[in-house]
């Protein structure tokens, strides 16, 4: 009988780095991976962490459920309120608002789609606006808030979606906490140099400076912009996306809380920019996202000192980034996660998304020490697949605008884009046609939201909707209208349903 040559399985992980994207990875992997696997993470006191990224798409429940967290405990736990989409104000132009809600508008037909009735009667004025036919769109108006209530299926209430507005830094708290009960090792100090394996190039060790060697089978960079193993070590090279994404700087800085607490993110657009108001229990947390080559620092934090909502705390943070990716997010035994892998900017909260899909890839393609390429090329293909979807995704909010007579406004407006983003355009202009690629992150109502939010129209509809009379087409959208309409009357306020539920302990 011959012997058994199966390639070895992977024993040692290191993880580079602590913040969101390192004790979520380690919290996965505590949660996930067999026993034998000696997960450890290296952090240091010394190294601040961005943590900026404290608004969420829908998705991070399914991170959260697998973790198996009790959600009313991690909302305490991290001063967290709820989500139900993101307001961009004065995006199109000054004085207008629309509202980016999760979940489905309407509801769709066996010929066509809810909203391809809808544009029948609007581009005829006989329609109201497209956030009436969506309950994550109206309950947010009216700060309402109710999670889905599971005995009422047939119900606009069902389709309530959410995530979650948290403090990061308390999120890394909490899931360290987690991490550690499953075995995962923290390290502290601070690493100052690497060494590479003769041969093949993959990373052998890490050096501590406190003249410790640590070794490992598989390394996660979770270091941040620095990208410590997959840049500065492997030199894996950078796709910069800056002429597309033009913002490359942010003044970041707490508020108190003031007015409503609203179930919702709002964007404001400013003149080289863009400010994001994220509400959470105990304060509000703000920033200005902005180009450098339209304005300067000082502006920036003025304009954002203009427009708090309550008092100052602490001091502005400025961050510098370039939007783009890494050539590759796995190369040879180092998997970049997080801003180590690459930067998308805030605007449709996706970071912290990024993160957790990243994690699922690994552990779906989780190696053995023989590093399968052909598993390597399917996590990067794909890797690269998402950035490049929600790139375009959020080029579409900057290329359809009519902030006209801004300079940063105009040449969002004016710049060539991916042929991906004119393709999208121009289908939807056609006959308001709207085809996603494979599994990509957004879904068909949140290109429909930002392109009609913007002012893009369509100048038809999906001629399958002639079948309907336009009185037929009337009564089945004020029935939708009013049925949501009713809803969001009978859901309670956003505030109180907090407060009844997961309110987080008095400081």
């Amino acid at each position: 009988m011959s012997a058994d040559r199966s390639p070895a399985p992977i024993r040692e992980i290191v993880i580079v780095g602590g913040g969101t994207a390192g004790w979520m990875t380690a919290a996965a992997f505590a949660r996930m991976l067999p026993v034998g696997h000696r997960v450890r993470l290296i952090e240091s006191d010394q190294i601040s962490t961005i943590g900026v990224g404290e608004a969420t798409i829908p998705a991070i429940r399914a991170f959260n459920e697998m973790l198996r967290l009790d959600e009313d405990e991690f909302m305490r736990a991290t001063q967290a309120t709820f989500k139900l989409g993101i307001e961009f104000v004065n995006w199109r132009r000054d004085g207008e608002s629309y509202i980016h809600g999760f979940g489905v508008i309407g509801r769709d037909q066996p010929l066509a789609k809810f909203y391809q009735y809808w544009l029948k009667l609007y581009q005829a004025g006989e329609a109201a606006d497209l956030g009436a036919f969506s309950i994550n769109t109206m309950a947010p108006l009216a700060n309402k808030f109710m999670r889905p209530p599971a005995d009422m299926p047939h119900s606009p209430l069902a389709d309530i979606a959410y995530a979650f507005h948290f403090d990061a830094g308390l999120y890394a708290r909490y899931l360290r906490k987690i991490s550690e009960a499953g075995g995962v090792k923290r390290v502290e100090g601070r690493i100052i140099g690497t060494e590479l394996r003769e041969g093949d190039g993959f990373v052998a060790a890490l050096r501590m400076e406190n003249g410790e060697r640590i070794e490992a089978d598989l390394f996660i960079d979770c270091s941040g912009m620095a990208g410590l193993l997959i840049e500065q070590a492997l030199h894996t090279g950078f796709e910069d996306w800056s002429h597309w994404l033009p913002a490359d700087s942010a003044i970041a800085l707490p508020c108190a809380r003031a007015g409503a607490l609203a179930p919702y993110t709002r964007s404001t657009a400013h003149l080289a920019g863009w400010q994001w108001r994220i509400p959470l229990q105990h304060r509000t947390g703000n920033g200005h996202v902005f180009s450098s080559q339209f304005t300067g620092a000082d502006a920036a934090r003025e304009t954002l000192l203009a427009n708090l909502d309550g008092v100052a705390l602490g001091e502005a943070r400025l961050l510098r980034f370039a939007t783009g990716k890494r050539n590759k997010a796995w190369n040879k035994n180092v998997v970049a996660i997080g801003l180590s892998s690459g930067f998308m900017e805030p605007l449709e909260s996706t970071s912290i998304h990024m993160v957790q899909s990243a994690i699922t890839r690994l552990i779906q393609c989780f190696p053995d020490r023989s590093f399968c390429q052909a598993e390597i090329d399917m996590f990067n293909a794909q890797s690269d697949e998402e950035y490049e979807r929600i790139r375009d995704f959020l080029i579409m909010h900057y290329k359809v605008n009519e902030r006209e007579g801004m300079p940063f406004w105009d040449y969002c407006r004016h710049m060539p884009v991916p042929d991906s983003v004119a393709q999208r355009i121009d289908l939807y202009r056609s006959r308001g046609r709207i085809f996603r690629k494979g599994d990509e992150l957004f879904a068909d109502a949140s290109w429909l939201q930002i392109m009609h939010g913007q002012g893009l129209r369509a100048h038809g509809y999906h001629p399958l909707v002639d079948q309907r009379s336009n009185g037929d087409i009337k009564a089945f959208l004020n029935s939708v209208r009013g049925t949501i309409a009713a809803c969001v009357e009978a859901m309670p306020d956003h505030a109180e349903y907090v407060a009844n539920t997961c309110a987080a302990p008095q400081a």
